[in-house]
């Protein structure tokens, strides 16, 4: 009795996919085969390219030129001396320095003259108002202004219109001595005209006056004053 053979069981049908199934593993061990050779060749070249270290490198060296000699010096010209039978004529140099028997002509420096001003605090000789000729040199600018203040309180009258109206104040005059010893330059400055006129005109009565002297030379003297108009108490104004 034959056994009965199962469908089910027939591998023939399954050949197919047998065959694929192997086809499968041969490509799979194939490529494995082809990436492992790949990955060795190229460490292989990484490896191959080491830069040399630069400790080894080996020094260039460079071959000195040693210069040439230098040339021997010339020979020395050999000078011959030639005797000169020609007579030289000596030039004789006078001497420029004179001596006490020469007369030394003396050239005289003309100063011009120029008018200076001279204030009367540090004039050396200051002007000589009549009276003080004879006092000595150290009291003479006391004695000048004593004598200008005497002149004025002579000769100042107070004007009547102002003491009318009651003006009073000091007026300031400006003056200046000549060299010929004249009063000139008069200038005025107060509170009211009229006590400047009368200013004015007490200056111009000063006397001509000996012209100060600085280093030896008649100079401009400028001088100031101050005169003082008050009406007294006991004046009684109409």
């Amino acid at each position: 009795m034959k056994p009965k053979k199962n469908p089910n069981a027939d591998l023939r049908k399954n050949i197919p996919l047998f065959f694929a199934a192997a086809l499968c593993f041969v490509v799979f061990v194939t490529w494995r085969v082809i990436e492992l050779k790949t990955y060795e060749s190229r460490y292989d070249y990484e490896a191959l390219n080491v830069l040399p270290d630069d400790d080894e490198m080996i020094p260039i060296t460079e071959q000195l030129k040693t210069p040439p000699p230098p040339p021997p010096p010339p020979a020395p010209e050999i000078i011959e001396v030639v005797e000169d039978e020609e007579e030289v004529e000596e030039t004789v140099i006078e001497s420029t320095e004179t001596t006490q028997e020469e007369i030394i002509e003396e050239v005289e420096v003309l100063e011009e003259e120029v008018d200076v001003d001279v204030p009367f605090a540090i004039i050396e000789d200051v002007p000589l108002f009549p009276g003080c000729e004879r006092v000595k040199k150290s009291q003479r600018r006391k004695c000048f202004q004593e004598k200008m203040a005497r002149h004025i309180s002579i000769n100042l009258r107070y004007p009547e219109f102002a003491q009318r109206i009651g003006i009073e104040g000091r007026v300031y005059v400006q003056f200046i001595i000549d060299t010929d010893g004249s009063v000139t330059g008069i200038r005025t400055r107060g509170p009211n005209k009229t006590l400047e006129m009368e200013a004015n005109r007490v200056i111009q009565k000063l006397p001509k006056m000996t012209p100060g002297k600085h280093r030896g030379r008649p100079v401009w003297v400028p001088f100031s004053q101050a005169i003082n108009f008050k009406i007294p108490k006991n004046t009684e104004i109409n």
